[in-house]
């Protein structure tokens, strides 16, 4: 019997704390030898890409919740004041090293490979009078410097843009000695700018806007002495409030939100370090932040930016190889999708597997003549979507179009509206899923007339309808024509659409309903197996793992015996390895070439057959109770074993992108060893693309 209590705080991770560690796992890649060292510098932009959301969500949060004064604590059961000054150490240390990395390593590292960083001081005559014609020309026409005094007071600063504070001296033509002026650059202007190679003397010459704008910040401001020019940006806050049971249309309601999430309440100042404390603290004042929320970093301010130089510089190798995704045999350009997923179930691997069946399997329904319905759920598609395109085709050329779009997909907010409108446009049904809970579900539903019957065919997945993303991130979809799948989706949309209770689904597992309660029972009978002295095993892949009553099942599991195996990308709460609590217990993380994103549970069931699903739902509170979500098994021998092969065992036996969690919350680095080195990604583009 269990007499350990599994509620004490040092059993759980801090969930901020977790996904910074996560994003030093990202940081690691930056500093990676193995890795091409274009991929490196990626690897360094995705990092700061991922902070700013961190600021602009999870701080923005634990702000809120000490202004009002909130107690509410995580099962780690740190107050949001003691987790904010954890959080702002953790961040501090670990934007220090991210900058150390760019300085130490990857500045010299692209210099050697010939990709120059030209500052100020490196300038020869040439280079020097070429760049003051491209400021003429390009920079100066578009800047808007501000005095400030009483008649210009300090300006709305907009959220991670880039801007100079500049102190001076003398007096202007009115008599004006204010002493300082902000300068903001327009987004409209390259962080990067390419030097022609006439004029460096190098292929890939290149130098910074911040660079060209200090070098004439005194042409700025005539008959001053200019006395420090100091780069600064500020984070504010990008979550949007919408009180959904005030609110008569989500559309109109998040348009209205969407433009003051430029100039919400700041989160963080990032200053240069050479940036007198006294102009830091006058900053700091006009933000209402405090000596924590300053970042003084040794170089550019955005970091994010220089992923443009991946695009610009043609030296495949310094790229990770290119590779063509592979397209199943019955699917290949010019089968009838129909026909082949007649024949028996497809399962795609992205972005080992082209993403391109599931575009045409859309254009195919929109252009066929006996398809009378299609139904799809959208969460993000992308600004361009050929899927969004065929649907307009399909409602244009007369079929019942509907699309639950989730308009609260955060940051791609604007293009879900501009989506919402192109497609009421063409006469498709659009909704926006159910109040109070995100439409978070991937799934496509086709009604197809043959002969005297309709066929439906459906389409399940585990990552977005996107296709950029769909090259970059891992997932695994589904085709099938099943008719228990079938008629379990046509519920599911006639939830999302319509009002009443559908009844119980007959294969699916779909959140906030059956798939929290499905997943506790599937982990107890595994631990009454191995209370039984059975074979008792779990193994589930996930983005995140967060939910403390998950937690502690799998905990008592552990206990009795079970042998759990986690791949957790990001944040997990759970703390393996605990004597008496979670020995039995061992998480890793692969961080790789591609984003690992798929959704995988595998419950041994020792006397029966194994479970095996795939999903849209990390184990969260918000995936299991406050979005709508779908879990599906895989019913088909193959391609459950293609599954199980390809999405958990080749993970669990990487020995080289795998970071183990350890029971103090930190992670250590697979190494191979004396043995083979192993790369489930690897591996997988070897065998599939």
């Amino acid at each position: 019997m269990n007499t350990i209590n599994l509620k004490k705080p040092e059993l759980y991770n801090n969930r901020e704390i977790s996904l910074l560690e996560f994003n030093r796992r990202v940081l690691a890649m930056a500093e990676d030898k193995d890795v091409p060292l274009l991929e490196r510098l990626q690897f360094m932009t995705i990092m700061s890409s991922n902070l700013d959301e961190f600021f602009e969500i999870r701080i923005a949060g634990l702000k809120q919740q000490v202004a009002f004064s909130s107690v509410q604590t995580g099962p780690d059961n740190l107050s949001p004041f003691d987790q904010l000054k954890r959080v702002s150490e953790s961040a501090h240390q670990l934007i220090d090293k991210q900058y150390k990395i760019l300085n130490e390593q990857l500045i010299p590292d692209l210099e050697n490979a010939g990709i120059r960083f030209l500052r100020r001081t490196r300038w020869d005559e040439k280079t020097a009078a070429w760049v003051r014609r491209y400021y003429t020309q390009e920079v100066l026409p578009v800047l808007s410097p501000i005095g400030l005094d009483p008649a210009h007071p300090f300006p709305r600063i907009l959220n991670k843009s880039l801007n100079f504070i500049v102190s001076m001296e003398g007096k202007d033509a009115f008599g004006r000695n204010s002493g300082v002026a902000i300068v903001q650059a327009p987004r409209s202007l390259p962080r990067l700018i390419q030097i022609p190679e006439n004029i460096g003397g190098g292929t890939y010459d290149f130098v910074f806007l911040s660079s060209i704008i200090h070098a004439h910040v005194a042409d700025i401001f005539p008959g001053m002495e200019v006395t420090g020019c100091y780069q600064f940006r500020v984070t504010r806050n990008g979550d949007l409030f919408v009180d959904d049971e005030e609110v008569d249309d989500l559309l109109r309601a998040l348009e209205g939100q969407l433009p003051s999430r430029r100039y919400s309440e700041a989160m963080r100042l990032e200053v240069a370090d050479n940036c007198p404390l006294d102009i830091a603290q006058f900053l700091l004042s006009q933000f209402k932040l405090t000596a924590d929320d300053l970042y003084q970093v040794k170089g550019p301010v955005n970091l994010k930016r220089l992923i443009t130089l991946y695009d610009m510089v043609d030296l495949p190798a310094l790229k990770y190889p290119g590779f063509k995704p592979g397209i199943p045999q019955n699917l290949t350009i010019g089968t009838n999708t129909f026909e082949a997923i007649q024949q028996g179930d497809i399962l795609l691997n992205h972005p080992f597997e082209s993403f391109a069946p599931v575009l045409e399997f859309v254009r195919q329904a929109a252009a066929d003549p006996n398809v009378l319905t299609i139904k799809q759920t959208l969460y993000r598609t992308g600004a361009d979507s050929s899927i969004v395109n065929a649907l307009v085709d399909a409602a244009r050329a007369g079929k019942e179009v509907t699309v639950v779009i989730e308009l609260r997909a955060r940051f791609d907010e604007e293009a879900n509206i501009e989506l919402a409108n192109k497609l009421q446009e063409a006469g498709a049904h659009v909704v926006y899923g159910v109040v109070g809970h995100k439409t978070h579900a991937k799934m496509l539903l086709v009604v197809r007339r043959e002969g005297r019957r309709l066929r439906r065919y459906v389409h399940l997945g585990t990552g977005n309808y996107h296709a950029s993303t769909a090259r970059v991130y891992t997932d695994f979809c589904l085709f099938t024509c099943d008719p228990d799948y079938g008629e379990d989706v046509h519920k599911i949309f006639h939830q999302l659409t319509a009002l009443g209770r559908q009844g119980k689904l007959k294969k699916l597992l779909q959140s906030p309903f059956t798939l929290h309660k499905t997943m506790m029972q599937f982990i107890e009978q595994e631990t009454e197996n191995a209370r039984a002295g059975k074979p008792a095993r779990i193994i589930a892949k996930m983005n995140a793992l967060t939910e403390d009553q998950v937690i502690r099942a799998l905990y008592i599991a552990s206990q009795a015996g079970v042998k759990i195996q986690l791949i957790i990308r990001g944040v997990c709460l759970l703390r393996p390895g605990i004597k008496g609590v979670s020995e039995n217990i061992i998480v890793r993380s692969v961080i790789g070439r591609f984003l690992e994103h798929p959704r995988i549970y595998y419950f041994l069931n020792d006397g029966g057959e194994s479970h095996l699903y795939c999903s849209s739902a990390d184990w969260m509170d918000r995936n299991f109770f406050r979005r709508v979500e779908t879990c599906f098994p895989i019913e088909d021998p193959k391609l459950n074993q293609r599954v199980f092969k390809q999405g958990l065992m080749l993970y669990l036996a990487d020995n080289t992108q795998a970071w183990i969690l350890q029971s103090d919350g930190s992670y250590k680095r697979s190494t191979p060893g004396k043995s083979q080195p192993k790369m489930a990604q690897q591996i997988l583009l070897e065998e599939l693309a």
